[in-house]
């Protein structure tokens, strides 16, 4: 029975403590974000605090970190640039809205639809997309980048950081190694009289309980029609970033989540974050990393790490603003070197050409325009190669029956990537009289199929020749216009798949 206790009080430890270290990480990453969507810094972290809370509450992921995000601010925006941040709080309660509806409708599960090199490139370019965003911190405030002592000293604070990270581990796991290198560095910088970019030279990040404020809005037709475009890039974003935040973390620690819950819970965080000031949020894979590699497995490391959070806008914003960013810096260096997928370099000589393609065109795209447009991409150019791949497989097999008739038995499936290929094979003006098609090891896909048979069957007619059809479903002689009366019925030998079709669909 102790020992149970024991257990049970060492992983609370392991979560409090890596919520601790998720919390300080949280505040620059938070405040950065509100100013790229160009609100109060403090507008980002009620986001940080309500969206993390809320999401470890019910988010159906543990040790998942969910807070407000690059990936959403930069949607956001041209939506405060023109009409004000009142109008941003309506957008995140649509969004949430949004979310909650996809997750109650169970789309959740088309997470499993993106391929696996669309993750990779998420993975790698979100790794990319990290560091780069940290090197801002090497900027004056008119822009330029330090240097002399300031760089040096910046540069030797970040590279400690990551040396405690990267070698404390190896003697002692009884507390979070980024909490360590944190209060070292700080402790450094503040006793030592280093002078170097803190916290507080970023925002003042004390403020009060985050307040219930409804979005001051007029409530019509032309505030829907303003927020609703808004809203719906931002609930894909949030859902796509969080689900394959969610696939990453399922595949690190061995378990797995549950996309609709995780997809409700994200909405119920951004509808109640709307109504408290904050700009709205989603999983952050970088913090979720900070967190995993810290024990913070379970859900009360994220319930911590918001607690932890609010305390520090509410009682410790002056001991926050003192610690040094490279200190934080540094430890978003480690998530970014722990979160690339080093071993893709490998793959790239093992894996299809096709598919390293769609990889590195995912970690481009995403590094150039934002998260969302990169799967689109990345599963449409997945979805392309598959087709290319599928229709370079159908073939016929010819031979010449006793009656004289040329059979010919087309293999592979038959649809729009394939259908000038299935042209090619037949020999219309040199066929005999009598042609049998016979597609019984065929798979007739779609109406673009539809029309290429149609087609073949025209080109017969005029050439003065019988033609027959075997081995199609009802649904294909149905819809074969100038076919007609030439297709063979054979109902007990037809396959009884149903075509994907326009016409049936309407």
């Amino acid at each position: 029975m102790f020992q149970l206790y024991y257990h049970h009080a060492a992983k609370a430890k392991d979560d409090i403590l890596s919520g601790l270290t998720v919390a300080l990480a949280l505040v620059p990453e938070a405040v950065a974000f509100a100013f790229v969507a160009g609100v109060n810094p403090l507008v980002g972290l009620y986001a940080a605090f309500m969206v993390g809370l809320i999401t470890s509450l019910i988010g159906g992921r543990p040790g998942m970190i969910s807070g407000a995000t690059g990936s959403l601010a930069v949607v956001m925006v041209s939506l405060v640039a023109d009409h004000g941040v009142e109008y941003l709080f309506a957008t995140v309660i649509l969004m949430g809205l949004l979310q909650i509806a996809f997750g109650a409708l169970k789309l959740g599960k088309f997470i499993r639809m993106v391929p696996y090199p669309v993750l990779l490139g998420f993975v790698n370019g979100l790794a990319i997309v990290i560091f780069l965003a940290q090197l801002k911190q090497f900027h004056l405030p008119d822009g330029s980048w330090l240097s002399g002592a300031q760089l040096y000293t910046m540069l030797g604070l970040v590279l400690l950081t990551m040396a405690i990270m990267q070698l404390l581990p190896r003697f002692t796991r009884a507390l979070p190694a980024g909490l360590v290198a944190i209060v070292a560095v700080s402790a450094l910088v503040i006793f030592g009289g280093l002078e170097t970019k803190t916290v507080g030279d970023i925002a003042n990040i004390g403020g009060g309980f985050p307040p219930f404020h409804i979005p001051a809005v007029p409530l019509n037709l032309d505030t829907l029609i303003i927020i609703f475009p808004y809203a719906v890039i931002l609930a894909a974003v949030g859902l796509i970033e969080s689900l394959l935040t969610m696939s990453v973390i399922d595949e690190m620690t061995e378990t797995r989540g549950q996309g609709n819950r995780v997809s409700i819970g994200q909405g119920v965080a951004n509808l109640v974050t709307g109504f408290f000031s904050g700009m709205g949020g989603c999983a952050m894979i970088g913090q979720s990393m900070i967190n995993i590699s810290s024990g913070g497995l379970r859900n009360l490391s994220g319930i911590a790490a918001a607690l932890f959070l609010l305390s520090f806008i509410l009682f410790a914003s002056p001991l926050i603003e003192m610690i040094p960013v490279a200190a934080l810096v540094g430890i978003m260096f480690m998530v970014v070197i722990g979160t690339f997928e080093w071993g893709s370099f490998n793959l790239l000589k093992k894996i299809p050409r096709e598919d390293s393609f769609v990889g590195i065109l995912v970690a481009v795209v995403t590094v150039a325009t934002d998260l969302a447009m990169a799967v689109v991409v990345g599963v449409i150019a997945s979805a392309l190669v598959f087709a290319w791949k599928q229709a370079r497989h159908i073939h016929a097999i010819e031979h010449i029956d006793d009656d004289g008739a040329k059979i010919y038995t087309v293999h592979g499936p038959l649809f729009f990537a394939s259908v000038q290929r299935f042209s090619d094979l037949f020999d219309v003006p040199h066929d005999p009289d009598r042609v049998i098609i016979d597609f019984v090891h065929s798979r007739v896909a779609d109406h673009s199929a539809i029309e290429a048979i149609d087609k073949l069957a025209e080109r017969y007619t005029k050439a003065g020749k019988q033609l027959q059809l075997r081995h199609l479903t009802p649904e294909c002689r149905q819809l074969l216009e100038t076919a007609g009366d030439l297709v063979e019925v054979n109902i007990q030998e037809d396959p009884k798949y149903h075509v994907a079709d326009d016409k049936l669909a309407g």
